[in-house]
């Protein structure tokens, strides 16, 4: 990324750092809502990406790549591949800082193809943050976590409030979000025990 990172983040970000609440490094991260097309498991033609958190508290996210992701024969669609880091990024921001926050722009380098059957390593990190604007990148490598470098990308999220959910959602996807997090919550603290500290 050595062209596009001159300026990246800007010089008014100021380096950011995990959420005292943030996941532990080796935490295996859930899925934020079923629904998602990026990592829920009730889209049958998602992305289920999964994520975790590495030891140096970057996010990493593996992506599958099946036939009804493919754009040119035997490869994955482009924007599909965006919608991938999208995800990934936006995992990192939220997991690692915990607040709410949606994608203000995302650039995306295609830098060799992504064969069907392929799983693509996406290591996603926190780059800084001026007021609500976040800064996050990553890199995503064909098939392991040192592989061929396939793809970069760099994103730009804003922090919002709840009530850019509320307005601009449908409600019903947010009364079962609120239910699924709530028993989530609850089966968290339950176990609560088991941890380790």
């Amino acid at each position: 990324m050595s062209s596009r990172t001159e300026n990246w983040p800007p010089a008014d970000a100021e380096p950011v750092g995990p959420h005292p609440d943030a996941p532990a490094p080796g935490t295996e991260l859930s899925e934020h809502y079923a629904e998602c097309f990026g990592c829920g498991h009730e889209v049958e033609s998602g992305l289920h990406l999964r994520s975790a958190v590495a030891d140096d508290m970057s996010v990493v996210s593996t992506f599958t790549v099946r036939k009804d992701h493919q754009g040119a024969p035997g490869l994955a669609h482009g924007g599909l591949l965006a919608c991938a880091f999208d995800e990934a990024l936006g995992s990192t921001v939220g997991n690692l800082l915990r607040t709410p926050t949606v994608t203000a722009r995302l650039e995306t380098d295609f830098v060799r193809p992504v064969p069907v059957g392929s799983t693509l390593h996406i290591a996603a990190r926190l780059d800084g943050r001026s007021g609500r604007k976040t800064y996050v990148s990553a890199e995503g490598r064909l098939d392991a976590d040192d592989g061929q470098v396939a793809l970069r990308a760099r994103a730009l999220f804003v922090t919002v409030g709840v009530d850019h959910f509320t307005t601009h959602g449908d409600p019903d996807a947010i009364e079962k979000f609120r239910q699924t997090a709530e028993a989530e919550a609850a089966a968290a603290e339950q176990r609560g025990w088991d941890v380790n500290p």
